[in-house]
């Protein structure tokens, strides 16, 4: 008797663990509806979506045949925390109805054939910190309703053809820290940008006008800025570069016309590498950059600057590697540029310097005719 009432006592424990184990129907529904928008034929039987059987629990183990990869869940394995997809090919739209997995904070779709818009349902993965959907073809405008993911920390969009301007409220995603935009037909301007950002990347859109202070505004934790192939214009204003925490920046392809340069206060900034090349800025270069102590890689290639290469970049000892090729640079290059123990590279050619040494690296490719020299100083270039 005894041994009948231990054996039904461990039946019903078994059966609460079982109970326990069972995944949310809200997030089976979810998933299944997530399932259902992918075409099977771009589902592999060997992928992870391919092993989504749910004849079995989403979130049971151990996971030997069904649900071996793709989805995370909650400790009591009772909802799911992630879905990151393996980069097997996937075609289809994501459903609105991914809204349903609230516990969400994970959503990793990237390198894949996603289409259609962005579900703006999106707004409802409140626990949401990290939105990958890059390398897709995602289309529509960015939904202003994303805005409103407090819990946001990485938010990568790029390499898709996500268009129109980007949301007026972005400052919203007050956690966010990692922003990548490039690669979309985004147009527009700059709105405020979020606070906390560490990283900002919209390469390779169709952003117009000029950096704007107010949308940098407060952001002292700014490290990387990379807003190249564009069509930003204006002025690069002496403020920007004196973010406090700027180490990185590569404005390069845009249209540009002239930089502004401070000495950072206490000569303590944290620049590292700036790429202003193929832009439209004219003037002389600006020496103030080597007041920057930790800069080691400054490119001001195609642009239109004239004058003399300032002597200041010879004797700035961090600095490694300087590209001033493909402007109008009269008069000879300081020699400490040629110097037998330098480390420098980069090129000063297809300027109007007079004694580049042919032998050297630095000169190549070689320096531009009289005549274009001549044309661009409205008479004969001084030397």
């Amino acid at each position: 008797m005894f041994n009948i009432m231990e054996l039904c006592f461990l039946l019903l424990l078994v059966s609460l663990s079982l109970a326990q184990a069972l995944t949310s129907p809200q997030d089976i529904s979810a998933l299944k509806a997530f399932k259902a928008s992918i075409k099977p034929s771009s589902i592999p039987s060997w992928s992870c979506l391919g092993s989504w059987d749910f004849t079995t629990d989403p979130c049971a183990t151990p996971r030997r045949t069904h649900f071996v990869c793709g989805v995370t869940c909650s400790p009591d394995a009772t909802r799911v925390t992630q879905i990151t997809l393996d980069p097997a090919g996937y075609s289809g739209q994501l459903n609105p109805l991914v809204s349903q997995l609230t516990q969400l904070t994970t959503l990793d779709l990237s390198d894949n054939y996603f289409f259609g818009p962005i579900p703006s349902s999106i707004s409802s993965l409140r626990s949401l910190q990290s939105l990958t959907l890059k390398s897709n073809s995602f289309s529509g405008s960015i939904p202003d309703s994303v805005t409103s993911l407090k819990s946001l920390e990485t938010l990568d969009l790029s390499h898709n053809s996500l268009s129109g301007p980007l949301p007026k409220t972005l400052n919203s995603l007050s956690s966010l820290r990692r922003l990548d935009l490039s690669y979309n037909k985004i147009t527009g301007f700059l709105p405020k940008l979020p606070y906390n950002l560490l990283e900002l990347a919209v390469r390779g859109n169709s952003l117009s006008g000029y950096i704007s202070k107010s949308s940098f505004d407060g952001l002292t934790q700014l490290e990387v800025v990379e807003l190249s192939e564009n069509s930003l214009t204006g002025t690069l204003e002496a403020w920007f570069f004196l973010l406090p925490s700027l180490q990185q920046v590569d404005l390069a392809n845009n249209s540009f016309t002239r930089v502004e340069i401070s000495k950072p206060p206490g000569g303590n900034g944290e620049l590292v590498a700036v790429n202003l090349g193929f832009n439209k800025i004219e003037g002389n270069a600006p020496a103030n950059f080597t007041d920057y102590p930790l800069l080691s890689s400054l490119s001001l290639r195609y642009n239109r600057l004239h004058g003399v290469i300032p002597l200041e970049y010879s004797k700035k000892k961090s600095l490694r590697r300087l590209f001033l090729d493909g402007n109008f640079f009269i008069g000879k290059p300081p020699s400490e540029f040629f110097a037998s123990d330098t480390s420098f590279s980069g090129s000063l050619g297809d300027n109007c310097l007079q004694g580049c040494p042919g032998t050297s690296q630095l000169c190549k490719p070689s320096q531009k005719s009289y005549a274009v020299c001549k044309q661009a100083y409205g008479g004969k270039p001084r030397s």
